[in-house]
């Protein structure tokens, strides 16, 4: 019996489907980056680099996708070299590692959960930041922002946390 990826292999498209997560404290004298768009709010994401939680869990989904392991070891928060970086930056790296690979980003469907700010106004600016370190059409790119009506740490305003699943294909 073959498995089911010699049958997609053979009709000339293998799928690999990665899921990604992040969550990060939020503190004082930090700027919010979501996305890759710096966001007003009080209080920003505390992290080695950038603290992007949305843009971290898309490239743990991209990497889980192709069995590449996780952030943390591609881009160690112990490495000086990561110490603030744009996390938009590791993405692209990451689309690069994934095409020297034979692979291709299909799509992206994001969510990310948190209290306070509303997100819904820097959506489209996220999804421009993602699609386009990517290299792919926004259409194949989703962010979502859901709140968990003042439940746990991310309803009670300590942090913000973010989903990815991601569709990556090799072709024949």
């Amino acid at each position: 019996m073959e498995n089911d990826k010699e049958t997609s292999l053979r009709e000339g498209y293998a799928p690999f489907v990665g899921c990604g997560y992040d969550a990060h404290r939020l503190v004082e004298g930090r700027p919010l980056v979501l996305g890759g768009v710096v966001i007003p709010h009080a209080k920003g994401l505390l992290g080695h680099s950038d603290a992007d939680v949305l843009t971290h869990a898309v490239i743990d989904a991209l990497i889980g996708a192709a069995g590449l392991g996780d952030i943390g070891r591609l881009f160690p928060p112990t490495d000086a070299a990561y110490k603030d970086i744009s996390s938009i930056e590791l993405l692209a790296k990451i689309r690069g590692l994934l095409d020297a690979q034979g692979f291709t980003t299909v799509n992206v469907d994001s969510t990310i959960v948190c209290e306070s700010p509303r997100l819904s106004n820097h959506t489209p600016a996220m999804i421009k930041n993602i699609s386009g370190a990517l290299k792919i059409a926004s259409g194949r790119v989703n962010v979502k922002a859901k709140t968990e009506e003042g439940m746990g740490f991310t309803g009670s305003g300590e942090g913000i946390s973010a989903h990815a699943v991601a569709l990556i294909g090799v072709l024949k």
